[in-house]
């Protein structure tokens, strides 16, 4: 799932519309909102998403619910 709100937030600052970027990405602005909704982009489209809107850490935006842990040895 992906952070809609900071996705729409960094599309505003960087005035593209769902409209506009649906377009950098091949597809309708229906199936982008479609798709932001349910969180499926592939990772080219990520990619684009990450160029054309200048993200600089994309993590938070397209991967929120990613988990890190630091590997501990148990003694």
């Amino acid at each position: 799932m992906i952070n809609r709100n900071k996705l729409l937030g960094i599309m505003a600052e960087n005035n593209f519309t769902g409209k506009k970027i649906a377009e950098k990405l091949g597809m309708t602005p229906k199936t982008f909102y479609v798709r932001m909704k349910k969180g499926d982009f592939g990772c080219k489209e990520i990619e684009i998403m990450v160029k054309t809107l200048n993200i600089n850490d994309p993590m938070p935006i397209f991967f929120p619910n990613l988990v890190t842990f630091k590997d501990t040895k148990r003694k």
